[in-house]
């Protein structure tokens, strides 16, 4: 097995929010730094912002301390990388979607169906032999919930990974303005 920096001692989970100029390749770039150290990148979400020229980068991952230092420093020195925030799990808003299509055929549907309104989640597709369900949440909840469904027979699931914010009234991209999109 490779010894992987995630497997070593001291690597803890991080999330990382990367506001971004929106143009093709930034992904590719920011995705490459975390390949290129062998770091496994466990969720990576991306949209825009509240303004179209900028989008949103979560990364989550499972590194060491020093070696995030040094993904954080190289993650600055790319071309259209804006500001990069580790977020604190403490003041941090995360979540993220699932949808997970499970076996559910006449003898077991109401024993799902009592699994979602446990869950405060929702059906969005029925079948006589199956149900699509989402559901949001952390990642605990919806770890919970796929553990529950799997005894009935999970067909197959996507998750989007994981979106966050930090809590209270500012915003990672208050200092960021048009000139320094134009200058980099």
């Amino acid at each position: 097995m490779a010894n992987y920096p995630a497997s070593q001692p001291g690597a803890s989970r991080h999330t990382l929010s990367v506001l971004v100029e929106n143009r093709p390749g930034v992904l590719a770039r920011i995705a490459g730094l975390f390949a290129r150290r062998a770091f496994n990148i466990n969720s990576l979400s991306v949209s825009p912002t509240e303004r179209p020229d900028i989008s949103r980068v979560t990364v989550t991952a499972e590194v060491a301390t020093i070696p995030l230092e040094q993904i954080i420093k190289q993650l600055n020195k790319l071309l259209h990388v804006l500001k990069i925030v580790e977020l604190d799990p403490e003041d941090t808003v995360d979540r993220e979607l699932v949808l997970v299509k499970v076996s559910a055929d006449a003898k077991t549907r109401s024993d799902v169906l009592e699994i979602v309104q446990t869950f405060r989640v929702r059906v969005v597709d029925m079948h006589p032999e199956s149900l699509v369900i989402e559901a949001t949440g952390s990642e605990a909840k919806l770890d919970s919930l796929l553990a529950l469904l799997a005894d009935y027979g999970i067909i197959e699931l996507v998750r989007s990974g994981s979106v966050a914010l930090s809590r209270g009234p500012k915003a990672l991209s208050e200092k960021v303005v048009g000139s320094e999109i134009k200058g980099r």
